[in-house]
């Protein structure tokens, strides 16, 4: 992963790790039976993976723990602002796809800017997962990791919810659009 290895003041670290308790404690029905306590022992031996949640929420995710991987031990962190993040809109899918546009290219890719940041783009499985926990993307949409045989053939997927109902669709993986961004997972 391309994220730096900056880290982060002994400001911007408490006050990340306030607002992630913050966050946590109001939204209980994201993660039922999870103690802060041990979340936050797992951040505080990772400074590395404390950088990266300071870069999601910079980048408008508004990351939370939506799951706990029992095999790994580790908890699972996802964007969960109500709207595709901001700071990661306007984006095409992949570097291939970006590439392969001869004018009006956006400024990055999604795939890119994932791996700068240092996280993966939801599964559509995770995305499932995530709008049982809430409503999201009901006015934007958000690219999803795609298939490998999908993108063989120039498309990616993307999902939304709309009319109550979660949608998943495709798209040349070189377009992009002001209200598509994507959201990203990180295992801590």
């Amino acid at each position: 992963m391309g994220v730096s290895k900056a880290r982060l003041t002994e400001q911007q670290r408490s006050q990340l790790l306030d607002t992630l308790k913050q966050r946590f404690e109001k939204n209980e029905e994201r993660h039922e039976k999870m103690g802060w306590d041990n979340i936050l022992l797992k951040l505080e031996e990772d400074p590395e993976k404390l950088a990266i949640l300071h870069q999601m929420e910079e980048t408008g995710g508004e990351p939370d723990v939506i799951g706990y991987e029992a095999e790994t031990g580790m908890f699972l962190f996802c964007d969960c602002s109500k709207e595709s993040p901001a700071g990661r809109r306007s984006l095409c899918y992949d570097r291939s796809a970006l590439e392969s546009r001869k004018k009006n290219k956006p400024e990055s890719s999604a795939v890119d800017r994932a791996d700068e940041i240092g996280i993966e783009l939801l599964t559509e499985e995770q995305y499932r997962l995530l709008q049982t926990l809430g409503e999201f993307d009901l006015k934007t949409s958000s690219w999803l990791e795609t298939p490998q045989k999908i993108r063989e053939r120039g498309g990616a997927i993307f999902g939304d919810c709309r009319y109550g109902q979660v949608f998943v669709y495709h798209n040349g993986a070189d377009s992009y659009y002001a209200a598509r961004g994507f959201r990203g997972i990180l295992k801590v």
